[in-house]
């Protein structure tokens, strides 16, 4: 135990002090020290243990009264110590204004500290240590150039002064003279190998900056062996475990970042880092804190500049432009020469193209392409700019330089893609697709987040199932896939955790059985836009299990609770809900969605006070920039106006204008905000403008039409309404049907209340019947719609029974309607809760007795619809007997005439078959008779007597002349050879029904043909039958002429010269032919 001895004066005793045993109270061991007149050595000894110990009053006060003027007449003749007390409250000062963050305290301090060592000169101003405490005052205030003065004057008097040494290596480190500071470094090393940590500490910098990694790693880790809490070489250690941009070296380093934080939470370096990792897990709030932390504690210029750009890019990710433009203008003004440190001119010009400060952005571009002649990025930046001046050459040359540097340059397609993100979804991702290809060919790994930005375009574009394998791709194999692959479902029991929102039981009890449960930073936006993702496609309870694992591994992760909230909304636990949003705000209470969202769900409790606050508090924590929370206080105003209660004119008018001024606010700012014009168009409705709310519905149905992001269900039923206002109750009924089918598969039952409205008022009772007992089916607790139900059965009974025709049906309907209303109005009467639903008893009870006298009176006109209906059956069945006996009569006559019709078609056909066999048979024998006949009269010519041919002869002329007429007229009869046949037909018909008393005739005919053929015939004979025969073979010609006109022409051709025997040979040949020919027919 340390202990020190003050000699008691004009004694040889001591005073024994324990040094860890100090009093609290200085003022003892300082009389002590006055009464004994200590050496001041034990007075600096004792200080410096209070120090130690953390007693930084007791320390001042004995250093204080060490140097004071009593003190200095009473020791004026010891110069060391004196200089030493002096020298050690100038340094005591010295890191006061170091660590301060308020500029004048700070300066104060570094007052103090030289009025210190300037009195520590004036006893001895060769001192060295007096001059080294004096350059690290002007090292801490900035002054380098003094400092190596004043580094340098010890130097000059002793070159191995260690403490002079380490302060000229800190000016060569800051003057950029790494391998001089180094020497230096190592030189005090040399002459004092138990230097502090802090020399070697130097080294590993000097090192780091020489880009000697190694050695500068081994020189870090040698400093922890000494010191295990040195913040500078944790700090250092952890930016060279970030170097290695991998997710193991990631989370080392950002571990040792947190151990130097939690050391020494005023480290700058430290703070920076510390806030670059919170940008990239999106809790900007902390790196906001971070950032101004790290600009309150440090002076230095690059680390200055470090701050305010983390805190420009993390107002320039949410969209604070105005802000991020701020900052970054801070940042570049930190820094003399963009070579020194680029990022910010680049920042910077991305903001002032989002600001539209082209000309501006264009010289912070081309400050970077100074320094970056050949980055692809900044031509493309370039290009973009040119476009937007309107010199479309100079943006096409240098998007073509970008092009040439690097054609198969993935991120050139990344960034080309989020160029266009915003103007073509399209383009922006087939570059993103292009990236991803490029990527692949080339080996490499593709980027988390490119695959999440096609995952998102896939999404907006309703590419649903394209959205989710690329998610899946970006989130690799994970403890997520147990969740979302349902084969591997069954593996862990998940069903029992959907329901709540905030167990993460089931993630302890998988690391319990040795399941890896860890979601790396670079893929909590993936797995949180996955789940939305889910959400999207109606699985609620997969997404709710990712947001609670991204909560489980990140609880500071606002949007996942904001997410599990909105789920929760969504399932009407409205208090579940807000419990989640009110965890939100533990992480930020100045959330601007989190107020909204809260704010939201307590005007749907009906907390209105408390809601008008909430959203307040939104509006303000944005400035009022946040369109939500202005939509929010709007549609506040708008609910207020409308509010069923205590409605006050003048109220009501004032909240109205107050939401149309908010809506209008917005507008203003977001143009194209749909939200903000439903809420115009909404106002103008209540106000009575009908066509120009309409108008502004429409627009705004066929602009959310387009987007799978906006569901906007709310503006169907406004435009609903409004039809339903202006008296188009059709189109009412149609746009309440749409909306309820597209956004509510037909379960709602509040849009089922608006179309039975619709119906009551268009008076289609049934209509509204059904549709109030869907509604029913839905929600059987709401007893105003059983109310309503009962008084459209009213109605529609009373409108029936109102008409002046009727039928027994529509009074039994009636009857019907009115028994079901007296018992809705009865069970409503009969409920014990009547006045929580508002309902009046008495009324009630009018509506029964109302529906009772109309069943009675309905009994009445049901009995005469009856008898109307059976008289009227009556008639109907005797009308219809006596139809029934005039189609039987009409069907049998029809099948009388249709036998009749049958019986002659049969008659008919038979005829014409016997006709066809007559005319074979006919031609059969004539051709067998003729070439008889023609053998005999051959041998006639050939040995027949000359008398008979004389005798003959003149008979003979005379029909040559008959039978050359005859033949003359057959050439045109061939061309009428059709009309002839029917002629024919009928000369055989008439033929076969002539007399009996034609048959002698025809026996005579047929006996002289026969003698004719066999040559034994006389002239007599021949001259009496020659007219009969005439007269026979005129009537027989229609019926040869058709068949044997052609042959007879034939066989007569060859003998014209021997005219008169073959007017003989005709002749005969006819009376045979017709003397068969009626032997045949007999």
């Amino acid at each position: 135990m340390a202990s020190v001895y003050i000699p008691v004066q004009n004694s040889e005793e001591e005073v024994r002090v324990a040094l860890d045993q100090l009093p609290r109270d200085a003022s003892d061991i300082l009389d002590i020290l006055k009464a004994e007149q200590a050496p001041l050595d034990l007075w600096l000894i004792i200080a410096r243990e209070y120090f130690k110990q953390g007693k930084i009053d007791q320390f001042r006060q004995i250093l204080e009264e060490g140097s004071s003027p009593e003190i200095d007449d009473y020791y004026a003749d010891v110069r060391y110590e004196r200089i030493a007390i002096l020298n050690a409250l100038g340094a005591y000062y010295s890191y006061l204004g170091k660590i301060e963050t308020k500029q004048r305290e700070k300066e104060d301090h570094f007052i103090l500290a030289t009025q210190y060592y300037n009195k520590a000169s004036r006893i001895d101003m060769h001192e060295p240590s007096t001059w080294v405490g004096k350059g690290q005052l002007l090292l801490a205030k900035g002054e380098v150039e003094q400092a190596s003065a004043a580094f340098k004057i010890v130097l000059d008097g002793d070159r191995d002064n260690v403490p002079a040494l380490l302060g000229q290596a800190c000016v060569e480190f800051n003057r950029g003279r790494y391998s001089d500071s180094l020497e230096l470094y190592k030189r005090a090393l040399q002459v004092f190998p138990n230097c502090p940590a802090a020399v070697r500490l130097g080294i590993g910098l000097c090192r780091y900056k020489l880009g000697q990694f190694e050695k500068a790693q081994q020189a870090f880790e040698r400093v922890l062996q000494a010191n295990p809490e040195n913040v500078e070489a944790l700090v250092a250690l952890a930016i060279m475990d970030l170097r290695t941009s991998e997710a193991t070296g990631i989370r080392k380093g950002m571990v040792k970042m947190q151990k130097a934080f939690e050391i020494y939470p005023y480290c700058a370096m430290a703070l920076n880092y510390l806030a670059n990792h919170f940008f990239f897990t999106g809790q900007h709030f902390l790196v906001e804190q971070l950032t101004e932390t790290a600009l309150a504690v440090t002076n230095h210029g690059p680390t200055k500049s470090h701050s305010y750009y983390n805190l420009a890019r993390s107002y320039h990710s949410k969209g604070d432009y105005d802000k991020a433009g701020v900052y970054y203008m801070a940042s570049v003004k930190e820094v003399n020469k963009p070579h020194e440190f680029v990022f910010p001119y680049y920042g910077l010009g991305q903001v002032q193209i989002k600001l539209g400060d082209f000309k501006s952005a264009l010289s912070n571009f081309e400050k970077v392409l100074e320094v970056y002649p050949d980055n692809c990025e900044t031509l493309k930046a370039l290009g973009h700019i040119y476009v937007q001046l309107g010199q479309t050459d100079k943006g096409q040359d240098f998007i073509r330089r970008a092009t040439k540097i690097d054609s198969r340059d993935a991120q050139a397609f990344l960034e080309l893609g989020e160029l266009l993100i915003l103007s073509d979804t399209g383009a922006a991702l087939d570059a993103f697709k292009t990236a991803r290809t490029l990527f692949k060919k080339g080996g490499q790994e593709v980027p988390i987040e490119l695959l999440n930005n096609i995952g998102v375009l896939q999404f907006e574009r309703g590419e649903f199932e394209l959205a989710q394998q690329t998610f899946k791709e970006a989130l690799g194999d994970g403890i997520w896939l147990s969740f979302i692959n349902v084969e591997n479902k069954s593996s862990i029991n998940a069903a029992t955790s959907t329901l709540q929102f905030k167990d993460m039981q089931l993630f302890h009890d998988l690391e319990s059985n040795d399941h890896h449960v860890e979601v790396s930073w670079d893929k909590v936006t993936v797995l949180f836009n996955l789940a939305r993702l889910l959400e999207q496609l109606n699985e609620s309870g997969t997404a709710s299990i990712l947001y609670r694992l991204i909560l489980f591994k990140y609880p500071d992760y606002i949007d996942a609770y904001l997410r599990l909230a909105a789920i929760a909304k969504a399932r009407n636990n409205i208090l579940l809900s807000i419990e989640l949003v009110n965890d939100a705000l533990k992480v930020n209470d100045k959330c601007p969605n989190a107020l909204s969202m809260l704010g939201e769900l307590e005007l749907k409790n009906d907390d209105w006070v408390k809601a008008k606050e909430t959203l307040r508090a939104a509006s303000d924590a944005t400035e009022g920039k946040d369109s939500y929370a202005t939509l929010s206080l709007g549609n506040w105003n708008y609910f207020a106006a409308v509010r069923n209660e205590k409605r006050n004119p003048k109220l009501e008018a004032t909240h109205l204008e107050k939401a149309k001024e908010l809506y209008t606010r917005v507008l203003i700012q977001h143009s194209a905000n749909l939200y903000a014009a439903n809420g115009a168009a909404v106002v103008l409705a209540e106000k009575g403008h009908f066509d120009v709310s309409k108008d502004i519905f429409t627009q705004v149905q066929e602009a959310a039409s387009g987007s799978v992001f906006v569901q906007m269900p709310d503006v169907w039923i406004n435009l609903a309404h409004v039809y339903f206002a202006q008296g188009n109750f059709s189109l009412a009924v149609k746009m309440y049907q749409n909306c309820l089918r597209k956004f509510y598969h037909n379960t709602d039952s509040q849009i089922l209340l608006y179309l039975a409205r619709t119906h009551y008022e268009a008076e289609q009772w049934q209509d509204c019947i059904k549709t109030l007992l869907r509604a029913i089916h839905l929600a059987p607790s709401n007893y105003t719609l059983r109310f309503d139900a009962g008084v459209a059965m009213q109605k529609f009974s009373a409108s029936t029974l109102q008409k002046a025709k009727r039928t027994a049906d529509e009074v039994r309907t009636t009857v019907a309607e009115l028994q079901n209303a007296v018992r809705v109005f009865s069970q409503l009467s009969a409920a014990s809760n009547l006045h929580i639903h508002g309902f009046d008893e008495k009324k009630i009870d009018t509506h029964v007795g109302y529906c009772n006298h109309l069943l009675s009176a309905a009994k009445v006109h049901l009995e005469a619809a009856e008898r109307e209906e059976q008289q009227v059956r009556q008639r109907q069945e005797l009308a219809r007997q006596v139809a029934l006996a005039e189609e039987a009569r009409r069907k049998a006559e029809e099948q009388r005439k249709f036998q009749m019709e049958r019986r002659k078609q049969e008659d008919e056909l038979k005829r014409v078959q016997q006709q066809e066999e007559h005319f074979k048979r006919i031609k059969e024998q004539w051709k067998s008779s003729t070439h008889s006949k023609r053998r005999e009269r051959s041998d006639d010519e050939e040995g027949g007597t000359g008398e008979k041919k004389r005798r003959k002869g003149g008979k003979r002329r005379k029909k040559d002349k008959h039978s050359k007429s005859r033949y003359d007229n057959e050439e045109p009869e061939t061309d009428m050879m059709d009309e002839q046949e029917m002629e024919d037909e009928e000369a055989d018909i008439n033929y076969r029904d002539e007399p009996q008393t034609q048959m002698n005739d025809d026996a005579e005919e047929n006996a002289q043909g026969l003698l004719a053929a066999a040559g034994l015939e006389d002239s007599d004979a021949e001259d009496e039958t020659a007219a009969p025969s005439s007269s026979i073979a005129r009537r027989r010609q229609a019926l040869s002429e058709s068949d044997d006109d052609e042959p007879l022409q034939r066989q007569t051709s060859p003998v014209r010269e021997n005219s008169a025997d073959m007017q003989l040979s005709e002749g005969e040949i006819r009376d045979g032919d017709k003397t068969n020919g009626d032997d045949v027919s007999d």
